[in-house]
């Protein structure tokens, strides 16, 4: 176990907002269950997700136990206003998503994988008020940034109660499987600290989060697409090749933010590579070894080493 990895996350760039001074010592000394979600709205993960669960895998190479929370039940007020036909559609795809995203996250990253439908879908909306709605305040809810930013373009009921229903599984997860640490993208924060004040309330329990900074290229652009399409973790859907030449055409600026986020190469390795990449950066050294490094992650070393003869 790694007695300095909340120093080497940040190092890393991993870590935005912490709710706890504490979190550190929880990180480097204790042993933790932690989760982080996503929601079904494909059948397979993109990079961007990639750049949030290896943080996931670091914690749990650490001594931390891993559980990637799909939504299934989250997933579904994504399009509140559809028809009851095409609710039924919606929720058809939803499950085969879920699904598909579930055998991918077991094949990369052996994490345990749990499902929001399965303790959602059959709680009645008193129920929910009961247990959830009446310990969270509205202006509580109002004053998030996220809550913000979306009450002046308009926000459905629907919307609004995502933060809750987040907050509802990092409760129902706690008394589960004894969760006490979320971790999410930085758009999350919001949802997180709602989660956290609702296990405070009704379990009388401490936990904690933090949260990841968005990965963007220098430009500000959200990193994991390429001309607008979403580079894929399946391999059916985007190459190990067009992965690969994705990562290649990293610029001088970002590669080395991407080498600390998406690899396991020490911050000492990484140092030795941008020293050798600095020297002679035509030869693209940097880019080279980040391909290779993720596709390998990825897709396995047998397909990573189709690109040895580039990082020559």
């Amino acid at each position: 176990m790694n007695d300095n990895l909340y120093e080497e996350l940040l190092g890393r760039g991993v870590i935005k907002d912490s709710s706890s001074e504490f979190l550190s010592d929880k990180l480097n000394k204790d042993k933790l269950n932690f989760y982080i979600g996503t929601d079904p709205t494909a059948d397979s993960l993109h990079l961007g997700h990639y750049s949030s669960l290896i943080t996931a895998k670091r914690l749990a190479m650490n001594g931390h136990k891993a559980f990637i929370l799909i939504g299934g039940a989250t997933g579904l007020i994504g399009d509140p206003r559809g028809t009851a036909e095409r609710e039924k559609v919606q929720k058809n795809i939803i499950k085969k998503n879920s699904e598909s995203l579930e055998k991918q996250i077991k094949k990369i990253f052996s994490f345990e994988v749990v499902n929001n439908i399965e303790w959602t879908e059959d709680v009645n909306s008193l129920e929910f008020l009961k247990d959830v709605g009446k310990h969270i305040n509205v202006s509580y809810m109002i004053n998030k940034d996220l809550v913000k930013r979306q009450l002046e373009s308009g926000i459905s009921f629907a919307e609004f109660s995502y933060m809750l229903l987040q907050a509802y599984d990092f409760k129902y997860l706690t008394e589960k499987y004894n969760i006490n640490l979320q971790i999410a993208g930085s758009d999350q924060w919001g949802n997180i600290t709602t989660g956290i004040e609702l296990v405070r309330k009704t379990l009388g329990k401490e936990v904690f989060g933090f949260t990841m900074p968005l990965v963007v290229d220098s430009n500000g652009k959200k990193f994991g697409k390429s001309e607008g399409n979403a580079i894929w973790l399946d391999i059916n859907k985007t190459s190990s090749e067009e992965l690969f030449n994705y990562l290649m055409s990293s610029s001088e600026v970002d590669v080395f933010q991407y080498l600390k986020r998406l690899t396991f190469l020490s911050l000492e390795e990484i140092s030795i590579i941008k020293k050798l990449h600095t020297e002679c950066p035509e030869k693209k050294i940097a880019q080279s070894r980040l391909g290779y490094e993720v596709v390998k992650d990825i897709h396995g070393k047998g397909e990573a080493d189709k690109y040895l003869k580039v990082r020559h």
